[in-house]
């Protein structure tokens, strides 16, 4: 009924007894589905008004995928960086298409505060942030969703407070800022280029060094 238009967005359920009668369902059945709709972020209910479809909006719903992204080992996340990758180099490549003066002071200063801090959950935080502000500047709620549901799940296996994470960090900042040159220059391509690159030494680094999730 939500995927053919029937029920759009906003639109109330019709009441319980009847859609148990159209789906041929008990109550039980049909309470767990509302249930796991709800979980998805598709439909919420109203305490005293009843169910109703949610904006369905694709940045929302694509967040829902955190419930299961989020249980991936290593394996199963490595397998996802590929996608990561094209992600990523798309994202750059259109921050640099429309930089702004706003931008380019937000992302030099992020790479001189990631320069700057030796402390390992400063330097996770300030990294996050480096790339969500990229994928926000492309214009997309999508792709600032996907990615952010991609990154919550790689930051569970932290590499900078291993004994070779200083050097990780130092080659990471330097990566950051050759994305950063590229983007403040207005350069789609290279900044695209060296999105992907620095994407694919993260996951050269997960594979090599194989580090256990945290919380």
């Amino acid at each position: 009924m939500i995927s053919t238009g029937r029920l759009g967005a906003g639109r109330k359920f019709p009441a319980e007894a009847e859609l148990c009668d159209e789906l041929g369902v008990s109550r039980g059945s049909l309470r767990e589905a509302v249930r796991m709709l709800a979980a998805l972020g598709v439909v919420e209910s109203r305490h005293g008004s009843g169910v109703y479809v949610t904006a369905l909006r694709p940045e929302e719903l694509i967040g829902s995928l955190r419930l299961t992204v989020d249980l991936l080992p290593l394996s199963g996340l490595l397998e996802m960086y590929e996608v990561r990758r094209v992600l990523e180099a798309h994202a750059a490549s259109q921050a640099a298409a429309r930089v702004d003066d706003e931008l380019r002071t937000e992302l030099l200063a992020l790479c001189a505060a990631m320069e700057a801090t030796d402390d390992v959950e400063e330097a996770a935080t300030l990294d996050a942030l480096f790339h969500t502000r990229i994928a926000r500047a492309g214009g997309s709620p999508t792709l600032v969703a996907f990615l952010d549901v991609l990154r919550t799940r790689s930051r569970s296996y932290q590499m900078f407070g291993m004994p070779d994470g200083p050097t990780i960090m130092r080659t990471s900042n330097a990566a950051h800022r050759t994305i950063a040159d590229a983007i403040v220059g207005r350069d789609p391509a290279a900044a695209a280029t060296a999105a992907g690159a620095h994407v694919a030494q993260t996951e050269a680094w997960l594979r090599h060094y194989r580090p256990g999730p945290t919380t």
